[in-house]
């Protein structure tokens, strides 16, 4: 079989590596393993260094380090950004009380001190850790699930298509795990006194409204981050792709890691603004929900209006998950980096023969 063959067997263009011997060292790799290509497993060098495999693809080891990878970069982030959060939450739910977001930290500040400002961190760090595990890990097993159902040529044809299924996918299975802690969570946020954080508040939440009633948002929260989720992924792989091609004067395997982590961050930044358009409305809905007792859709169209439900709180949102999700995806590519993976996206996919 020609090597060109054996690479067909093989979506690797979702992978592109930054090694400037990749190809040898690629083509090394499958000869060396002829009698093994229907695993259709292979390993990539580390970005840049190329100082050796460590990290086999679509092996446990690989998608352990996706998962971890994805805690890392959603538990932490969402947790740092824990007042940002708190804020937006009391202007969607009391907008008369909390008018803008300098009034609104100067009403938490007087009211809370600055340790309230940090309300809800333990639920927020809890639910967004399980979030970005599945969020990532099932991302990467979809996209090459799916690259495998399509076929080498349409794979790279459809690859879009690729990354949208492959990330609503992930998100159905994400939201599952991250419903009950946001439920808490903005409960304990917008309603002072009602628990000091998730310990007592996840008990008293269940005593109230039943373990049902922690999945009462869920419908909304899939309307909310599933959007999201597929704008941030697929929109940051073809804005990544476009910044090497047109904005970044060095090809992508010559460029340091140093590099090629600022323009994670920086098409992030880009992706993260156009999931917030996205996904607003769906946000406000989940705050109105998780924080009124017995609350309906319907309700919260008549008490915010539609133009409510889309622009309530949407400027802070646009720098909260601007800032967010450049920040993850330069987490999670680091993690990449230091297991031995290459940075996610970068050159188009090769022509196939």
């Amino acid at each position: 079989m020609a090597f060109s063959d054996r690479k067909s067997l093989i979506p690797s263009y979702l992978y592109s590596t930054t090694s400037a011997n990749s190809s040898k060292n690629l083509s090394t790799a499958l000869d060396n393993h002829h009698g093994n290509m229907d695993k259709k497993n292979f390993l990539i060098a580390a970005p840049k260094e190329g100082s050796g495999y460590k990290v086999e693809m679509y092996t446990p080891a690989f998608y352990a380090a996706s998962t971890i990878g994805g805690i890392l970069s959603c538990g932490l982030t969402h947790t740092a950004v824990t007042p940002l959060d708190l804020v937006k939450c009391n202007m969607q739910i009391d907008p008369a009380k909390f008018k803008s977001i300098s009034s609104g930290f100067g009403i938490l500040l007087k009211e809370q001190g600055v340790r309230g400002l940090f309300r809800g961190w333990a639920p927020t760090f809890l639910g967004y850790s399980a979030q970005g595990a599945c969020k990532y890990g099932f991302y990467e097993y979809f996209k090459k699930y799916y690259s495998d159902l399509a076929g080498a040529e349409n794979a790279v044809k459809y690859k879009t298509l690729i990354y949208l299924a492959g990330s609503a996918s992930a998100e159905v299975i994400a939201d599952v795990a991250l419903c009950p802690f946001e439920a808490v969570k903005v409960r304990v946020q917008t309603q002072p006194g009602f628990a000091r954080g998730l310990s007592d508040g996840l008990p008293k939440f269940v005593k109230a409204e039943g373990a049902a009633g922690l999945y009462k948002g869920i419908v909304p929260l899939w309307g909310r981050q599933i959007p999201y989720t597929m704008m941030k992924f697929a929109s940051f792989e073809t804005i990544v792709e476009q910044l090497y091609k047109h904005a970044i004067p060095t090809p992508k395997d010559q460029c340091s890691n140093t590099t090629q982590l600022g323009v994670s961050f920086a098409g992030g930044y880009l992706a993260g603004i156009l999931c917030a358009v996205v996904s607003h409305p769906a946000d406000n809905l989940v705050s109105f929900l998780n924080n009124a007792k017995g609350a309906t859709v319907g309700d919260a169209v008549n008490k915010l209006g539609v133009w409510g439900l889309c622009t309530r709180g949407l400027p802070l949102r646009i720098f909260m998950i601007g800032t967010l999700t450049g920040a993850q995806w330069g987490i999670y590519d680091s993690f990449k980096v230091f297991v031995g993976l290459p940075t996610t996206g970068g050159a188009p996919p090769p022509a196939q023969k």
